[in-house]
């Protein structure tokens, strides 16, 4: 008996076991799992490099740390506001979800923002003191190639949860919507943390 002649019998009828949300869920966890690939073949030739290299310097002489922790912090905290800022449209309180989703995409702009200030710093005043360079050196350029990577994932996850945001705001989405957005943020937040420990303290 098809949906519509239940209807019609007076009978409920029954749902689908994939639904709309259920859809997007799915594509979002497909979309990661391809991600995490990439992310993973980049950490892993990172170290194969620096294994290999006999002049691999120590990274935390180079890089510094102390920016880096206080951007990862920052980063770790967004992933709580985007928690928050899911709770609060969950809950039908939107002033709440709009606050903390705030909050996250203020955090992404000021990560990307310290990251551009880092590489600044290191293009024109570190690399060189260590006789380094982003075309000659496998150092700087697996560095540059692996947070460059995440950074644009960042800045795709800032313009998703600024859009997210505005259809919201405007009654378009949903807490569906919201949840899905913030698979890709804890995401990008869980790498960062693998960058952060294998690059600039191992």
């Amino acid at each position: 008996m098809s949906d519509a002649a239940a209807l019609h019998a007076g009978a409920e009828p029954q749902e689908s076991p994939l639904t709309p949300e259920s859809w997007g869920k799915l594509g979002m966890w497909l979309f990661l799992a391809g991600d995490a690939m990439s992310f993973g073949c980049l950490i892993v030739g990172y170290g194969i490099l620096r294994h290999a290299s006999k002049s691999w310097p120590v990274p935390a002489a180079v890089l510094g740390i102390n920016l880096t922790a206080f951007m990862t912090f920052v980063l770790i905290v967004s992933s709580v506001t985007m928690v928050l800022s899911l709770s609060g449209i969950q809950h039908g309180d939107r002033a709440r979800f709009k606050k903390f989703m705030g909050l996250t995409i203020l955090g992404g702009l000021f990560f990307l923002g310290c990251q551009a200030y880092e590489w600044t710093h290191l293009i024109r005043d570190i690399l060189p003191k260590h006789n380094l360079a982003f075309s000659k050196d496998l150092f700087a350029t697996t560095f540059f190639v692996l947070t460059g990577f995440h950074g644009m994932h960042v800045t795709g996850g800032v313009i998703y949860n600024i859009c997210v945001l505005t259809a919201v705001t405007r009654g378009r989405y949903q807490a569906k919507h919201v949840e899905i957005a913030g698979l890709y943020w804890h995401f990008v937040d869980l790498v960062w943390i693998l960058i952060f420990t294998f690059v600039y303290l191992l």
